[in-house]
C-alpha cells in the first residue's frame, strides 16, 4: 500500500489500533476541506499495531482532543515536505465541546449554548468529569 507524502500538514502517529476513527470523528476531519488519509492496523515495533492519520494542510486542530483519545500519540508537523516538529502529547487538563454529558439533568442538556467542559479528575485512570455536575465522561465510540 502506498500513501503519498504530504507537503504541509500533520501526521498523527502511534495512535492505538482502532483509535483513528474516534479522532476522525472528534476532530471533525470529515468537515474540513483538506485531504485526510487514515491508515489502520499498521505494523509497529513499539505497539504491535497502530493507526496513523495524515492531514494535508489542515485548519486548526485541537491537540487536546488527540491527547484525550490517546495521550501516547505523537503529532509530526510537516512544512515544505520536511519534518519540522515532533510533539508528544499528554492528557489535557480540560476538554471543551468535545463530549456531551450523559447526565440528563446536567445544565448542559438544557442550555444548548453553554460550553460542555470536562476536567481531568484522575490522571492515572484517564478519568474526566463534567465541570457542572461531576458526571464521569465516557467516549462515545459510534
Amino acid at each position: 500500500m502506498n500513501i503519498d507524502s504530504i507537503k504541509n500538514g500533520l501526521v498523527i502517529d502511534h495512535i492505538r489500533a482502532g483509535g483513528a476513527m474516534d479522532l476522525y470523528r472528534l476532530l471533525r476531519l470529515g468537515e474540513m476541506d483538506c485531504t485526510v488519509a487514515i491508515i489502520k492496523n499498521a505494523p509497529s515495533v513499539k505497539l504491535g499495531r497502530k493507526d496513523i492519520i495524515k492531514i494535508d494542510s489542515p485548519d486548526e486542530l485541537d491537540l487536546g482532543v488527540i491527547g484525550f483519545v490517546d495521550p501516547d500519540a505523537t503529532v509530526n508537523v510537516i512544512r515544505d515536505g520536511v519534518l519540522v516538529d515532533k510533539r508528544r502529547l499528554d492528557l489535557p487538563e480540560r476538554i471543551v465541546n468535545v463530549l456531551k454529558c450523559r447526565n440528563p439533568r446536567c445544565i448542559t442538556s438544557v442550555e444548548p449554548g453553554l460550553d460542555r467542559v470536562f476536567y481531568l479528575s484522575d490522571r492515572e485512570r484517564h478519568t474526566y468529569r463534567c465541570l457542572y455536575c461531576d458526571t464521569r465522561a465516557e467516549l462515545d465510540r459510534k
